[in-house]
């Protein structure tokens, strides 16, 4: 009958509207890690849609101390029981190192030293030369990964029972690996087929 499924599409839209007041987690029950480049389709990548996960997007999809406050709200309050970390190739935080960034700011007047890192929270200061640290470039991508996922397992913040992963997107095929197993190197290579026999 008609009226069910009114009262369906009703209850379906309320439940979506309030789903943090009716305690109903995402769709996956995934919290993402992910990098802000726009070449990175986090949906496309993990094949998933809206409602699916919490995607938390920052420079070079980095451990920093607001990832670990929406990682710790999302799995301690939101029913999240998965993680995963998506860092990419060719990625702009590969480009220049902490101490190129802090001194090109410090040519432009800013003193890095008294800088708040939280306007809502001025009291929030980093101690003298760290700032180049706190930008957390890197220059290994697969090590970068490895390491994020090794930053959330350790956090006291998150909860044990919580699956958590890293993958590189290659920006160069549009699709997921693992980090450390790059295919293409692996594919029509001599040394790959030795010993294989025809």
């Amino acid at each position: 009958m008609l009226h069910q499924k009114v009262d369906q599409d009703l209850s379906d839209r309320k439940n979506w509207a309030l789903r943090r007041q009716l305690g109903i987690p995402n769709n996956k029950r995934l919290w993402v890690l992910a990098c802000m480049d726009e070449r990175l389709s986090v949906e496309k990548a993990l094949g998933i849609g809206v409602g699916d996960a919490h995607i938390f997007r920052n420079a070079g999809g980095v451990v920093t101390d607001d990832a670990i406050r929406s990682a710790m709200l999302t799995t301690q309050f939101f029913g999240t029981k998965e993680i995963i970390v998506i860092n990419h190739t060719e990625c702009g935080m590969m480009t220049a190192s902490g101490d190129f960034i802090s001194h090109f700011l410090e040519k432009k007047g800013i003193n890095l030293d008294q800088t708040s890192i939280d306007p809502a929270l001025p009291e929030l200061k980093l101690s003298s030369g760290v700032f180049s640290k706190w930008i957390k470039t890197f220059v290994d991508v697969d090590e970068t990964c490895v390491k994020q996922v090794e930053l959330l397992r350790n956090s006291p913040l998150i909860p044990d029972d919580v699956v958590i992963h890293g993958y590189i997107w290659e920006v160069e095929t549009m699709r997921l690996r693992s980090p450390y197993e790059r295919l293409s190197e692996k594919v029509n290579t001599a040394e790959a087929m030795s010993g294989k026999g025809l």
